[in-house]
């Protein structure tokens, strides 16, 4: 737990002083204001044309900006050859992987927060009204959105040797999830008999980090109704009372999944040499 805990401290040091963090910071903070600018006209609440591109916009910034950050902490390590002085140590493949995941989330974290607050300062000095459930639903897709592909980025940074490669695995991975998405899914059931369809496309959500947090916040807002009858279970389920305990426990479960996978790529260079 120690050790854990160190690794955590050292990359939320080197994190904040990370040039590229404070470019995304500043990024999101222009982009904040951008969203509360879309809200300027009147109060947002709900699921509308206005939260919907206010939703994509955000879909299209984190996830990118979660993947290089993440990714490029992990080849650095390699490049720089601190892996190398740290594997002297007596320090665990797996305390340092949950020690990175750690650091990296309250860095990326506390830039989601800052540009949410500045937003919230802003709006409250010049007035414009914001509907408190939307707001807290947007933060929450932002948070979760972080949360989930940080695992995609230390798995990046795991089987890539240098920046180059993380840079571009990053980017092709951020466009097959955010951008390419819906025609890939379209492509693939067109393929399958209909009574593959559902189980295909629940497994397919599910892979998908960017459409599991997405829907969720959609059916939340009281969109569910344009996803369509496919998603009828997931309407269900979600606007349950434990409907957000269960999506946190299945966010939970992604997560810890995906640090096992990265922590055995880990182990495995590790002991490889």
């Amino acid at each position: 737990m120690n050790d854990m805990l160190q690794v955590a401290r050292r990359e939320i040091k080197t994190g904040f002083r990370n040039p590229w963090a404070y470019s995304f910071l500043i990024l999101f903070c222009v982009f904040s204001l951008c969203l509360l600018v879309i809200n300027s006209q009147s109060i947002v609440q709900g699921y509308s044309g206005v939260t919907g591109s206010m939703l994509s916009l955000i879909l299209y910034l984190l996830p990118l900006m979660t993947l290089f950050l993440g990714s490029f902490s992990l080849t650095a390590e390699k490049e720089e050859g601190s892996w190398q002085l740290l594997s002297t140590y007596p320090i665990g493949s797996l305390s340092f992987i949950v020690g990175k995941y750690i650091g990296l989330s309250i860095v990326l974290l506390t830039i989601v927060a800052f540009g949410y607050g500045l937003m919230g300062v802003i709006s409250g000095l010049v007035g414009m009204s914001f509907d408190s459930t939307t707001y807290v639903l947007f933060i929450a897709f932002s948070c979760g959105l972080v949360l989930l592909f940080l695992t995609l980025a230390l798995l990046i940074g795991s089987l890539s040797k240098n920046r180059w490669q993380a840079l571009t695995v990053s980017v092709s991975i951020w466009f097959f999830a955010v951008i390419g998405w819906q025609t890939i899914l379209i492509s693939v059931l067109n393929f399958l008999p209909y009574t593959w369809i559902k189980p295909t496309l629940v497994a397919l959500t599910f892979i998908n980090p960017a459409e599991l947090v997405r829907l969720f916040v959609v059916i939340k807002l009281g969109g569910g109704s344009i996803l369509g009858p496919e998603y009828y279970q997931w309407v269900d389920w979600i606007q349950r009372s434990s409907g957000s305990w269960l999506f946190i426990a299945v966010c939970m479960l992604w997560i810890s999944f995906s640090i096992m996978v990265v922590y055995w790529l880990w182990e495995r260079g590790r002991s490889h040499g």
